[in-house]
Protein backbone atom coordinates (compact mmCIF):
# COMPACT_ATOMS: atom_id res chain seq x y z
CA UNK A 1 0.00 0.00 0.00
CA UNK A 2 1.14 3.56 -0.68
CA UNK A 3 2.17 6.05 1.75
CA UNK A 4 -0.59 8.51 0.10
CA UNK A 5 -2.80 5.67 1.31
CA UNK A 6 -2.13 4.97 4.33
CA UNK A 7 -1.91 8.76 4.98
CA UNK A 8 -5.48 9.02 3.43
CA UNK A 9 -6.53 6.46 5.74
CA UNK A 10 -5.09 7.83 8.71
CA UNK A 11 -7.11 11.32 7.83
CA UNK A 12 -10.12 9.63 7.67
CA UNK A 13 -9.76 7.87 10.80
CA UNK A 14 -8.53 10.91 12.84
CA UNK A 15 -11.28 12.61 11.71
CA UNK A 16 -14.37 9.90 12.20
CA UNK A 17 -16.54 11.05 14.80
CA UNK A 18 -15.90 7.83 17.47
CA UNK A 19 -18.88 8.97 19.79
CA UNK A 20 -21.08 9.56 17.08
CA UNK A 21 -20.46 6.44 15.46
CA UNK A 22 -20.74 4.71 18.73
CA UNK A 23 -23.61 6.27 20.13
CA UNK A 24 -25.69 6.01 16.63
CA UNK A 25 -24.53 1.65 16.72
CA UNK A 26 -27.33 -0.65 17.28
CA UNK A 27 -24.58 -2.31 19.18
CA UNK A 28 -22.20 -0.07 20.76
CA UNK A 29 -19.92 -2.71 22.42
CA UNK A 30 -19.65 -4.48 19.22
CA UNK A 31 -18.95 -0.97 17.41
CA UNK A 32 -16.22 -0.25 19.88
CA UNK A 33 -14.83 -4.01 19.62
CA UNK A 34 -14.47 -3.02 15.78
CA UNK A 35 -13.58 0.37 16.32
CA UNK A 36 -10.50 -1.05 18.13
CA UNK A 37 -9.13 -3.69 15.57
CA UNK A 38 -9.73 -0.97 12.59
CA UNK A 39 -7.44 1.56 14.72
CA UNK A 40 -4.87 -1.13 15.68
CA UNK A 41 -4.50 -2.65 12.30
CA UNK A 42 -3.87 1.19 10.62
CA UNK A 43 -0.97 2.17 13.38
CA UNK A 44 0.41 -1.27 12.67
CA UNK A 45 0.82 0.14 8.96
CA UNK A 46 0.98 3.74 9.36
CA UNK A 47 4.12 2.42 11.74
CA UNK A 48 5.91 -0.05 8.79
CA UNK A 49 4.82 3.03 6.44
CA UNK A 50 6.62 5.30 8.91
CA UNK A 51 9.96 3.45 8.98
CA UNK A 52 10.17 2.71 5.49
CA UNK A 53 9.89 6.58 4.81
CA UNK A 54 12.44 7.42 7.13
CA UNK A 55 14.64 4.69 6.39
CA UNK A 56 14.58 6.34 2.80
CA UNK A 57 14.89 9.75 3.97
CA UNK A 58 17.93 8.90 6.54
CA UNK A 59 19.64 6.76 3.42
CA UNK A 60 19.28 10.26 1.13
CA UNK A 61 20.29 12.40 4.21
CA UNK A 62 23.33 9.61 4.11
CA UNK A 63 24.48 10.28 0.76
CA UNK A 64 23.98 13.91 0.35
CA UNK A 65 26.09 13.83 3.30
CA UNK A 66 28.96 11.86 1.28
CA UNK A 67 28.35 13.43 -1.75
CA UNK A 68 28.95 16.54 0.38
CA UNK A 69 32.03 15.17 1.44
CA UNK A 70 32.97 14.58 -1.88
CA UNK A 71 32.35 17.63 -3.28
CA UNK A 72 34.78 19.16 -0.60
CA UNK A 73 37.19 16.71 -1.65
CA UNK A 74 37.38 17.70 -5.26
CA UNK A 75 37.61 21.13 -4.32
CA UNK A 76 40.62 20.42 -2.61
CA UNK A 77 42.32 18.52 -5.32
CA UNK A 78 40.90 21.46 -8.08
CA UNK A 79 43.31 24.00 -5.14
CA UNK A 80 46.16 21.35 -5.26
CA UNK A 81 46.13 20.90 -8.82
CA UNK A 82 45.76 24.40 -9.68
CA UNK A 83 48.82 25.46 -7.09
CA UNK A 84 51.11 22.45 -8.62
CA UNK A 85 50.33 24.58 -12.17
CA UNK A 86 51.36 27.68 -10.55
CA UNK A 87 54.25 26.09 -9.11
CA UNK A 88 55.42 24.65 -12.48
CA UNK A 89 54.83 27.61 -14.45
CA UNK A 90 56.79 29.84 -12.41
CA UNK A 91 59.09 27.23 -12.74
CA UNK A 92 59.65 27.51 -16.79
CA UNK A 93 57.49 24.18 -17.05
CA UNK A 94 54.22 25.42 -18.95
CA UNK A 95 53.88 21.75 -20.04
CA UNK A 96 54.04 20.42 -16.43
CA UNK A 97 51.67 23.66 -15.86
CA UNK A 98 49.17 22.74 -17.82
CA UNK A 99 48.57 19.04 -17.03
CA UNK A 100 48.16 20.26 -13.71
CA UNK A 101 45.34 23.00 -14.73
CA UNK A 102 43.74 20.46 -16.61
CA UNK A 103 43.35 18.56 -13.14
CA UNK A 104 42.60 21.13 -11.53
CA UNK A 105 39.13 21.67 -14.62
CA UNK A 106 38.58 18.01 -13.88
CA UNK A 107 38.24 18.41 -9.86
CA UNK A 108 36.17 21.53 -10.31
CA UNK A 109 33.97 19.46 -13.21
CA UNK A 110 33.65 16.85 -10.65
CA UNK A 111 32.84 19.41 -7.45
CA UNK A 112 29.70 21.16 -9.60
CA UNK A 113 28.63 17.57 -10.77
CA UNK A 114 28.42 16.28 -7.15
CA UNK A 115 27.23 19.80 -6.06
CA UNK A 116 24.69 19.65 -8.67
CA UNK A 117 23.39 16.04 -7.46
CA UNK A 118 23.01 17.24 -4.08
CA UNK A 119 20.89 20.46 -5.30
CA UNK A 120 18.35 17.84 -6.87
CA UNK A 121 17.98 16.10 -3.87
CA UNK A 122 18.00 18.58 -1.25
CA UNK A 123 13.94 18.77 -2.55
CA UNK A 124 13.34 14.95 -2.23
CA UNK A 125 14.97 15.07 1.09
CA UNK A 126 12.53 18.14 2.11
CA UNK A 127 9.44 16.70 1.16
CA UNK A 128 10.57 12.98 2.72
CA UNK A 129 10.75 14.66 5.77
CA UNK A 130 7.01 16.76 5.40
CA UNK A 131 5.55 12.84 4.48
CA UNK A 132 7.18 12.05 7.93
CA UNK A 133 6.28 14.62 9.84
CA UNK A 134 2.54 14.05 8.60
CA UNK A 135 2.83 10.47 8.99
CA UNK A 136 3.90 11.11 12.45
CA UNK A 137 1.27 13.12 13.38
CA UNK A 138 -1.15 10.94 11.94
CA UNK A 139 0.29 8.19 14.29
CA UNK A 140 -0.02 10.24 17.22
CA UNK A 141 -3.72 10.69 16.34
CA UNK A 142 -4.90 7.86 15.95
CA UNK A 143 -2.84 6.47 18.84
CA UNK A 144 -5.00 9.29 20.88
CA UNK A 145 -8.22 8.04 19.36
CA UNK A 146 -7.44 4.32 20.00
CA UNK A 147 -6.18 5.03 24.07
CA UNK A 148 -10.39 7.09 24.13
CA UNK A 149 -11.99 3.59 22.62
CA UNK A 150 -10.50 1.58 24.96
CA UNK A 151 -11.26 3.70 27.84
CA UNK A 152 -15.12 3.78 26.34
CA UNK A 153 -15.07 0.12 26.07
CA UNK A 154 -13.82 0.17 30.16
CA UNK A 155 -16.39 2.41 30.69
CA UNK A 156 -19.15 0.31 28.95
CA UNK A 157 -17.88 -2.53 30.37
CA UNK A 158 -18.19 -1.61 34.00
CA UNK A 159 -21.47 0.39 33.23
CA UNK A 160 -22.68 -3.25 31.66
CA UNK A 161 -21.64 -4.93 34.99
CA UNK A 162 -23.19 -1.67 37.26
CA UNK A 163 -26.67 -2.29 35.21
CA UNK A 164 -26.29 -5.96 35.82
CA UNK A 165 -25.51 -5.61 39.58
CA UNK A 166 -28.14 -3.25 40.14
CA UNK A 167 -30.98 -5.79 38.01
CA UNK A 168 -29.83 -7.85 40.40
CA UNK A 169 -30.46 -6.15 43.22
CA UNK A 170 -33.94 -4.98 41.87
CA UNK A 171 -34.84 -8.19 41.49
CA UNK A 172 -33.98 -9.19 45.20
CA UNK A 173 -35.87 -6.80 46.34
CA UNK A 174 -38.86 -7.02 44.00
CA UNK A 175 -38.56 -10.76 44.96
CA UNK A 176 -39.20 -10.06 48.98
CA UNK A 177 -41.84 -7.25 48.51
CA UNK A 178 -45.16 -8.12 50.29
CA UNK A 179 -47.18 -5.74 48.24
CA UNK A 180 -46.27 -7.65 44.97
CA UNK A 181 -48.76 -10.54 44.38
CA UNK A 182 -46.06 -11.92 41.91
CA UNK A 183 -43.00 -12.01 44.33
CA UNK A 184 -41.91 -14.84 46.51
CA UNK A 185 -43.30 -13.97 49.78
CA UNK A 186 -46.33 -12.21 47.94
CA UNK A 187 -47.31 -16.21 46.36
CA UNK A 188 -46.48 -17.44 49.74
CA UNK A 189 -48.72 -15.37 51.35
CA UNK A 190 -50.75 -15.86 49.36
CA UNK A 191 -50.70 -19.91 49.76
CA UNK A 192 -50.84 -19.22 53.23
CA UNK A 193 -54.60 -17.61 53.19
CA UNK A 194 -55.74 -19.74 50.70
CA UNK A 195 -54.38 -22.72 53.44
CA UNK A 196 -56.36 -20.55 56.24
CA UNK A 197 -59.29 -19.91 54.01
CA UNK A 198 -59.22 -24.29 53.81
CA UNK A 199 -58.95 -24.52 57.56
CA UNK A 200 -61.84 -22.15 57.98
CA UNK A 201 -64.44 -23.49 55.75
CA UNK A 202 -63.24 -26.76 57.11
CA UNK A 203 -64.34 -25.53 60.77
CA UNK A 204 -67.64 -23.73 59.63
CA UNK A 205 -68.47 -27.11 57.65
CA UNK A 206 -67.57 -29.25 60.89
CA UNK A 207 -69.32 -26.83 63.21
CA UNK A 208 -72.81 -27.14 60.81
CA UNK A 209 -72.41 -30.39 61.03
CA UNK A 210 -72.10 -30.35 64.94
CA UNK A 211 -75.25 -28.11 64.76
CA UNK A 212 -77.44 -30.38 62.54
CA UNK A 213 -76.52 -33.63 65.00
CA UNK A 214 -77.68 -31.47 68.05
CA UNK A 215 -80.95 -30.61 65.27
CA UNK A 216 -81.59 -34.00 65.32
CA UNK A 217 -81.51 -35.34 68.91
CA UNK A 218 -84.02 -31.90 69.40
CA UNK A 219 -86.31 -33.80 67.42
CA UNK A 220 -86.18 -37.11 68.49
CA UNK A 221 -87.01 -35.67 72.02
CA UNK A 222 -90.07 -33.85 70.92
CA UNK A 223 -91.08 -37.09 69.17
CA UNK A 224 -90.66 -39.21 72.26
CA UNK A 225 -92.49 -37.06 74.23
CA UNK A 226 -95.61 -36.51 71.87
CA UNK A 227 -95.38 -40.47 72.04
CA UNK A 228 -95.38 -40.85 75.19
CA UNK A 229 -98.23 -38.56 75.63
CA UNK A 230 -100.04 -40.27 73.25
CA UNK A 231 -99.28 -43.30 75.43
CA UNK A 232 -100.82 -41.89 78.58
CA UNK A 233 -103.83 -40.93 76.36
CA UNK A 234 -104.42 -44.24 75.17
CA UNK A 235 -104.12 -45.73 78.75
CA UNK A 236 -106.21 -42.53 80.30
CA UNK A 237 -103.98 -41.82 82.16
CA UNK A 238 -105.00 -37.74 82.09
CA UNK A 239 -102.72 -37.06 84.80
CA UNK A 240 -99.52 -37.85 82.77
CA UNK A 241 -100.68 -35.49 79.83
CA UNK A 242 -101.38 -32.68 82.30
CA UNK A 243 -97.55 -33.36 83.42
Amino acid sequence: MSKQSIFGRISTLIRANVNALIDQAEDPQKMIDQLIRDYTNNIAEAESAIAETIGQLRLLERDTAEDRTAAAEWGNKAIAASRKGDELRAAGDAAGADKFDNLAKVAIQRQVQTENEIKAVEPQITQQQQVVDKLKGGLDGMKQKLTQLKAKQSELASRAKLAEAQNKVHDAVKSIDVMDPTSELGRFEEKVRRQEALAAGKAELAASSLDAQFESLEDIGELTEVEARLAALKSGNAGALEA
